[in-house]
């Protein structure tokens, strides 16, 4: 009966073994090439910090964050990880407008059609900082947005790249850094 009981334990691992490694996907060869453009996207994205004190940069980076309007979802402070987000409403009257005029035209034309438009965008930022020796800590943030229509259908899904808002984001850290450091 032992017996029994352990060549099913075993035959039922390797049964689903198998099944795992049958149904395991390679990783195309091009997800793990670096564009070109990926080192110029990483140094927009990353500065260096002259700190050993990682925690009040995260807590001066969470606090920076809070104050531009986002809401911490996640945050691992001993790996150093903070994601959040913030919705805004990116209703733009002209297209709006116009939405809602071809929708009456389409009415009067006896073929009822919506016409969406862009309402709703996501922000979300994702900042990892890195301790790179006794006194400086690397901090790299990541901004993205997703937007959806009146039909709740994603129409846009794209990283923000523009230097400006990392050169805003790395400004207004290094003024909280200094602020907290000092404790004013």
């Amino acid at each position: 009966m032992r017996l029994r009981m352990i060549i099913k334990n075993y035959v039922i691992t390797g049964f689903l073994i198998f099944n795992l490694v049958a149904c395991a996907t390679q990783v195309p060869k091009e997800a793990l090439t670096l564009t070109p453009e990926s080192l110029a996207d990483r140094q927009l994205q990353t500065r260096i910090f002259y700190t050993n004190d990682e925690m009040k940069l995260l807590t001066a980076a969470a606090a920076l964050l809070q104050d531009l309007g986002f809401t911490i979802d996640q945050s691992e402070v001993d790996c150093g990880v903070i994601v959040c987000s913030r919705n805004r409403d990116v209703t733009e009257t002209g297209e709006a407008v116009l939405a809602i005029s071809l929708e009456i035209l389409s009415i009067l034309a006896g073929s009822p059609t919506s016409v969406p438009y862009n309402t709703t965008q996501k922000v979300m930022a994702s900042l990892v900082t890195r301790p790179l020796d006794d006194q400086r800590i690397a901090v790299r943030i990541t901004f993205q947005h997703i937007v959806w229509n009146t039909q709740n259908q994603v129409t846009k899904r794209e990283r923000v790249n523009e230097p400006e808002v990392y050169q805003e984001f790395y400004s207004k850290l290094s003024k909280s850094v200094f602020l907290t450091a000092h404790e004013i």
